[in-house]
């Protein structure tokens, strides 16, 4: 038994990739009766109408914004969007538990400036009505993120997250500040926000589902449990999916509506639109290809072509978290992606790799800078740059979060934070184009990630075969006859094992 599982185990390290068995179920004998054309469409459907959704509530947008519609328009129009928006959101808490208690106990169960964005100009074409008492230092940041990551009740952090405030000391006789005619002194003071701390969450469940895979059968019935909820959720998926072209047209007609001045915003703030659009591109279509090609080397266009319907959903809700189940089906559908490594590397990359919002701070900051005729040195830049990679972590998954953060970034330059209020105007467009890139540099990751385990993931499928065949002998009709040789002593050696292998049709005999 001993030496079947350490065969077992040699024989899938050996195999290459591909060799697991077919990908597909595809019946190739059966005649093909339709179009290049026609087939392309049958198979992606689903990205042909949420495609058409988003031209769709373009044109509905624009087409509708000469009549100038009232609120309660609006409000309608908008209705179907929002709707989509909750059902999306309703279904990431329960799936990022279950992914990563079953991912991660499944896994244990088998192995132990050149560009000048800004200008002075803008400051006198838009109001400045941001006004902050205090900066949220990057410090205040860092240690928030560890206060999420370690909450102090796991119900609280499923609607809650942990953040500094800065607010007058609370006394019982004196009074304030403000009343004595002094400027009032600010202290830290730790509060709570709405918000699903997904940190605190996917910490929780990885140390669960870890320590829960040590348990072997006794923890079997709860591993079954999750896996169970994360395939009723996916199926939930499916459903909520043919209500995307109607949910994406309504969010994006809503936002080119409620935006008051497309125009003038499109053309006075055009360089940082531009911008930050190019610099995300041009990291998806060649940073991005070019390491998936150095670690895969496959075609990296087929698999960026594969996440279209998750690009489209991500761009349309503006939120990672939001597309995460479109995410998942696309990966573990037609990308065969292993399942083990996307409920591991996706839940926790929607939280912590952010990018795209990187990318976007960075323009961001420099933009202010340069409104406010700020000169920007290699020191002051590397702290720009180094600071937006720190503050993206600690962005939440939810739309416009990056401009929270971008504060935090202008502070470490002693930069003035009052101009955030301008980019506002244009977050709605710039926050669609760097969500993406947030998804898409989760989905390289796993990846990648799969290429670099694939040996341990080969190891896991000769352990767990090996464990599901009694007395190592084969439960099907068809024997598998096993006969080795090794030299001298009679330990297997991989260097030194012959491997002969016949099949037999026991109906035969």
């Amino acid at each position: 038994m001993e030496k079947s599982g350490r065969f077992s185990e040699y024989l899938f390290v050996k195999m290459g990739p591909g060799d697991r068995g077919p990908k597909t179920t595809e019946d190739r004998s059966a005649p093909i009766d339709h179009s290049g054309v026609k087939k392309w469409l049958l198979d992606n459907t689903m990205l042909v109408v949420t495609l058409a959704g988003v031209i769709t509530g373009i044109a509905i947008g624009f087409g509708l914004r000469p009549y100038h519609l009232g609120p309660d328009a609006l409000m309608i129009i908008s209705y179907p969007g929002e709707l989509f928006m909750r059902l999306l959101k309703l279904m990431i808490l329960p799936l990022i538990i279950a992914s990563l208690i079953a991912g991660s106990a499944s896994l244990n169960a088998k192995m132990s400036v050149m560009i000048h964005p800004g200008k002075p100009e803008l400051k006198d074409d838009f109001g400045t009505s941001f006004e902050n008492k205090r900066d949220h230092s990057i410090l205040d940041s860092l240690l928030d993120i560890g206060r999420n990551i370690f909450p102090d009740n796991i119900v609280q952090a499923a609607f809650q997250q942990a953040h500094t405030v800065y607010a007058e000391p609370k006394t019982l006789f004196a009074k304030n500040a403000t009343e004595n005619g002094t400027e009032p002194v600010l202290v830290r003071d730790i509060s709570y926000r709405s918000g699903t701390n997904t940190l605190g969450l996917v910490f929780f469940c990885l140390v669960f589902g870890s320590l829960l895979g040590t348990l072997g059968p006794k923890g079997k019935v709860v591993i079954d449990f999750f896996q169970a909820i994360f395939e009723v959720i996916m199926k939930m998926v499916t459903g909520v999916m043919w209500f995307t072209p109607v949910g994406v047209s309504s969010v994006i007609a809503g936002k080119i509506l409620g935006v008051s001045n497309v125009g003038q915003v499109m053309s006075q703030l055009a360089w940082f639109i531009a911008t930050v659009a190019v610099g995300i591109f041009l990291y998806q279509l060649i940073v991005m290809q070019l390491i998936y090609f150095i670690f895969l080397r496959r075609n990296p266009y087929k698999f960026y072509w594969g996440l279209s319907q998750a690009m489209l959903t991500a761009s349309a809700t503006a939120s990672t978290a939001a597309a995460l189940p479109v995410t998942f089906r696309a990966m573990e559908g037609p990308l065969n992606i292993d399942s083990r490594i996307t409920r591991f590397v996706l839940p926790i990359g929607c939280n912590i790799n952010m990018d795209g919002t990187a990318l976007f701070l960075a323009v961001a900051s420099v933009f202010v800078c340069q409104m406010n005729n700020l000169h920007l040195g290699f020191a002051q830049l590397a702290t720009i740059f180094l600071t937006s990679t720190a503050a993206s972590v600690s962005s939440a998954s939810v739309p416009s979060a990056a401009m929270v953060l971008l504060l935090v970034v202008l502070a470490a330059v002693d930069a003035p934070t009052h101009d955030v209020s301008l980019l506002f105007a244009v977050d709605w467009l710039v926050d669609r184009i760097r969500t993406t890139n947030n998804m898409l540099g989760d989905c390289y990751a796993a990846a990648v990630v799969e290429k670099l385990s694939k040996n341990e993931l080969m190891a896991c499928d000769a352990a767990s075969m090996d464990q599901s065949l009694p007395n190592g002998l084969p439960t099907s009709n068809t024997e598998l006859e096993i006969g080795i040789v090794t030299p001298g002593d009679k330990s297997i050696a991989s260097d030194d094992v012959i491997i002969d292998m016949h099949l037999h049709n026991t109906n035969r005999l």
